[in-house]
């Protein structure tokens, strides 16, 4: 009798290495995601991690190693097939990254209008709709993002992020900026939202209260290579000296800062 079958993942970036001149930033990450799960990286400061982000994305290629969706491996893939692939994605940007000069919605409609072609009226309809799944009133829709508290303006990125119910969704330091209030507030909501459309996700974030909320398994980064990975859970009990390191903000241990 055979075995079954393992699921294929939804995002699996596998053998994938990057340097840039003499510096290894990546050196063969091997991160599978399964569909509807929740992967937070973690790691210190220029261990990789937004290098990985970018590479999962497509906005940077690998220098070795293939980055594969659903199955099928997207690492070169060509410029006329890449608008139809990032439709699958969705993204939440550190400090939201909302366009100054447009209005709320208009920010969250941005995809819907400029690469999907969905009509203003049925955009606008469909951004205050994902507002509100946010916490946020319908008014704040024709406000401008420098009207908004930082804690807002998140909430906005993030309806911009799952408007267009997207397969994949990345956070890039979601809650870089925020007090813990309003942090507590936006992981809440990252797992709602996730939850709500099943979609998978993958986080970067040095926020270990976020990364234990939002996160289905953590994975540890550091120096390219992925030293830990396992359910959120067991994050305080890794056995893991680069993780208890980190975990606990010790300045004594495996990992030395570079000054």
């Amino acid at each position: 009798m055979s075995e079954p079958s393992t699921p294929t993942p939804m995002l699996e970036l596998r053998g994938v290495m990057k340097r840039f001149g003499d510096k290894i930033v990546l050196d063969g990450v091997d991160i599978p995601v399964a569909k509807g799960r929740s992967l937070v990286i973690i790691g210190g400061s220029g261990q990789g991690k937004s290098v990985t982000l970018k590479i999962a994305i497509g906005l940077m290629a690998p220098d070795a190693g293939q980055v594969l969706v659903d199955g099928k491996d997207v690492t070169r893939l060509p410029q006329s097939e890449r608008a139809a692939h990032n439709a699958q994605f969705g993204m939440l940007f550190q400090g939201a990254a909302l366009f100054d000069s447009l209005t709320i919605w208009e920010n969250v409609a941005f995809r819907l209008i400029n690469a999907d072609g969905v009509p203003r009226k049925l955009a606008r309809e469909r951004a205050v709709e994902a507002l509100t799944r946010v916490g946020l009133a319908a008014s704040v829709a024709d406000l401008y993002p420098i009207e908004l508290s930082g804690g807002m303006q998140k909430r906005a990125g993030l309806a911009r992020a799952v408007v267009a119910a997207p397969q994949i969704i990345f956070f890039d330091e979601p809650t870089t900026g925020l007090d813990p209030i309003n942090a507590d507030v936006i992981n809440d909501l990252i797992v709602e939202q996730v939850k709500r459309l099943g979609c998978t996700a993958v986080s970067i974030t040095h926020d270990m209260a976020s990364a234990r909320k939002i996160g289905d398994e953590i994975a540890m980064l550091h120096k390219g290579k992925i030293v830990w990975r396992g359910p959120a859970s067991q994050i305080d009990h890794s056995n893991n000296p680069y993780v208890d390191q980190f975990v606990n903000g010790r300045a004594d241990g495996p990992i030395k800062v570079e000054l």
